[in-house]
């Protein structure tokens, strides 16, 4: 009976490890499914998850629109997705110039997407702009450049490409938010601020366009960690705060948040929270015990004000 249980393990291990390839394999083809020939707006797009999504959204046959703020940069994400690609299985992305700050050419870059294509299938809000400081020194000027960036801009580009949307009753808008929209984190107001209120917005015309079979979603990750950037060692023991700001700070990585963002485009999924326990528990804190919050992130900008800063 010993004998035959260890024999019988492998092969369960094997037929296991069989199955889940089976299944991601065809996760992957019915995500490629899902978005070929469907005309993609992905704001941001020489950002690190802006790179990542138009690899996976290329990849996956989907008519392309990158949208960024440096031509050149826009030109070399460009020239990096049609030198991998299959030209048979693929199209050729087209490239718009797009500073979402600015917010008085938004329009205009909507008008012209719709000239080109005729319609917009899903448009990914991935564009932000970050500030960090205390609010007292951030400028006004800036705290506006911030709100325009991360909130008006976003939310011009959505309200010019929606009516399409509504008129031809589908579609799915993607807002890549951030867990400031969810806690406000100290030293980040105007950059929280803007965040609170994209998710505000998008959660209210999540209800509004239900009716018109248009989806709308969010992906909130903590932050976005650049290719290279890991966690440096230290003693995060000596402070419950730093250990949490350390795991709040290094979040996901851009691969795995483009992936996140094509599942949710799949399974048309309504929220993501994308984050490892500790910033998930602490929203649940900041809902269920919010004096508890608020001590302990006072806490941690009090020991932060009392270290000298190098430099």
């Amino acid at each position: 009976m010993g004998v035959t249980a260890m024999l019988m393990l492998p092969l369960l291990l094997l037929g296991i490890s069989g199955l889940l390839f089976i299944y991601q394999e065809v996760s992957r083809l019915w995500s490629k499914s899902v978005v070929q020939n469907k005309v993609v707006v992905i704001t941001d797009a020489i950002s690190g998850l802006g790179k990542e999504c138009a690899r996976v959204f290329h990849t996956g046959g989907a008519r392309l629109v990158l949208c960024g703020k440096n031509w050149e940069r826009l030109q070399s994400l460009y020239d990096a997705l049609i030198s991998v690609a299959d030209p048979s299985k693929t199209f050729t992305p087209k490239l718009v110039l797009l500073d979402l700050s600015d917010i008085s050419c938004v329009q205009d870059v909507a008008k012209e997407v719709l000239d080109c294509y005729g319609c917009v299938d899903i448009l990914i809000n991935n564009a932000s702009m970050k500030v960090k400081g205390p609010a007292h020194k951030i400028s006004l000027e800036l705290d506006k450049k911030i709100m325009d960036a991360n909130y008006f801009g976003p939310i011009i580009l959505t309200k010019a490409l929606l009516p399409n949307m509504i008129s031809r009753r589908t579609g799915q808008i993607v807002l890549v938010n951030n867990i400031q929209g969810k806690l406000g984190i100290p030293f980040r107001t105007a950059y929280a601020a803007s965040k609170h209120a994209a998710l505000g917005f998008f959660d209210c015309l999540r209800a509004e366009v239900e009716e018109y079979h248009v989806v709308v979603s969010t992906v909130s990750p903590t932050f976005i960690r650049s290719y290279h950037v890991d966690p440096g060692q230290g003693n995060w023991e000596a402070s419950i705060w730093k250990f949490f700001f350390r795991k709040l700070t290094y979040g996901a990585h851009p691969v795995d948040v483009a992936e996140e963002v094509m599942r949710t485009v799949r399974r048309k999924k309504q929220e993501v929270f994308l984050a490892n326990p500790i910033p998930k528990a602490a929203v649940y804190v900041r809902t269920l015990f919010p004096e508890l919050f608020f001590a302990v992130v006072a806490c941690g900008v009090k020991e932060k004000l009392s270290v000298p800063e190098e430099g």
